[in-house]
């Protein structure tokens, strides 16, 4: 690969693109976006909702704590924060800066406006319908695929955008087809650094405050401290117990902001702790760890691509393996290092099920990053899976491809039965 050919610069835009700030878990924030969206629209407090939502926005949204309001969690809280507080134009950061005199009329808008929560008829994964209302007056906001993917908006009877809508998570996002384990490495060999340094160092930073709050507060399980204290210190728990940390501060409410990773705090973080934590051990330098999180990320979208943004398949195992393959890099491998790496992880956890943003991702996380680093020590000592072991397929890519079909159509069900077990327990 060529620095400035035309596939360096997609590599780059797909980074620029994917690596995104947020408040607190996506989903919730995607809601909260909604619904400063929707007031915006309709120019005053509504005095009725209703919402139209997909099993996986329900599955996400149900157990995590919606940032800066107080400890709410839920659907209802999360649309309702961002119509009385939320500013539409800072997207998945709209409540970032609630006041508490804020946080009170919240509670009281809460208390005064009926919130109409229903499922979603349409067959996609990702589905945000919602309508605000105000005696005679209305407003409409629709956002599938994915989180700021707005897809209609409209005030009373004029229709003020409507786009068409695809069954495809990357719908209006830049093609990812060119993505390939060979080519990521190629990528990120001829890399000019500033080229993606703004996007990355941010990524870095800002995942990197939150993990190091994580471990200094208490938060969710603290699966964290409870690493470094019961299993010891070394490099690779370390790694493990930063990440788990960060995702432990983010499900629970902690309002510091984070950069996603394909629609997901918890998989930007995964993608982006561990190795800043093996680069900082082995006295890496800055552009060495620039390349090593840009490889992490580039794998992790290259899974995530097949996968979709929301399905039955943990997507932080998918951001373990990508983990593994920047530290395979970050330690002097190259393709043949990565690509063993990724097949190696994606084999040992492969199947792992999402169901829903809560605290027990920290302990996914952590399980990922571990699988991600062992497939990277087989590597070393010359071990492998093989072609034809369970989904393990010949080559690496291949054996992405199988991960994609694994989750959009084998999980399918998996899917319907976690949703139901759920909200069997209430929603």
């Amino acid at each position: 690969m060529e620095r400035g050919s035309e596939i360096y610069r997609q590599y780059v835009a797909i980074l620029e693109e994917e690596l995104r700030p947020a408040m607190g878990c996506t989903e919730p924030i995607a809601l909260a976006y909604a619904g400063a969206k929707g007031r915006e629209l309709l120019g005053q407090l509504p005095q009725r909702i209703e919402v139209a939502v997909s099993g996986n926005i329900i599955k996400n949204v149900k157990s995590v704590v919606v940032p800066n309001t107080g400890g709410l969690r839920g659907i209802a809280a999360a649309v309702c924060a961002g119509v009385v507080a939320g500013s539409a134009n800072k997207e998945l950061e709209c409540i970032s800066t609630v006041t508490p005199k804020q946080q009170e009329e919240l509670r009281e808008f809460m208390e005064d406006c009926e919130v109409i929560i229903r499922p979603s008829s349409s067959s996609l994964v990702f589905d945000i319908d919602l309508m605000l209302y105000s005696g005679d007056s209305f407003a409409r906001v629709r956002i599938v695929n994915h989180h700021t993917n707005i897809v209609c908006l409209q005030k009373d009877n004029e229709i003020l955008l409507e786009l068409p809508i695809a069954e495809s998570s990357e719908d209006h996002l830049t093609d990812k087809s060119c993505l390939s384990i060979e080519k990521i490495v190629e990528f990120a060999d001829c890399l000019d650094v500033n080229d993606i340094r703004d996007c990355v160092m941010r990524q870095i930073t800002y995942n990197m405050a939150i993990a190091n709050a994580g471990l200094e507060g208490n938060w969710g399980a603290n699966i964290g401290s409870v690493i470094l204290r019961r299993q010891g210190a070394s490099l690779e728990k370390k790694a493990c117990a930063y990440a788990a940390a960060g995702s432990d501060a983010r499900m629970s409410g902690c309002e510091m902001p984070v950069i996603i990773l394909s629609g997901s705090g918890n998989q930007g973080i995964t993608a982006s702790v561990p190795v800043a934590i093996v680069a900082q051990e082995m006295g890496a330098s800055e552009e060495e760890l620039l390349k090593a999180v840009a490889v992490s990320d580039l794998v992790t979208i290259h899974q995530k691509t097949g996968i979709g943004r929301l399905s039955a398949y943990c997507g932080a195992i998918s951001a373990g393996c990508g983990a593994g393959a920047g530290i395979a890099y970050l330690r002097g491998g190259r393709f043949h290092a990565v690509a063993h790496t990724v097949v190696n992880a994606i084999a040992i956890l492969s199947g792992t099920i999402c169901d829903g943003a809560k605290p027990s991702c920290a302990a996914k996380i952590a399980a990922a990053v571990d699988a991600g680093i062992l497939g990277y020590d087989m590597y070393l000592e010359n071990q492998q899976f093989y072609g034809g072991d369970g989904i393990v397929t010949k080559g690496v890519d291949r054996t992405v491809t199988n991960i994609g079909r694994l989750a959009r159509e084998g999980m399918r069900e998996t899917d319907k039965t976690i949703l139901e077990i759920m909200l069997s327990d209430g929603c």
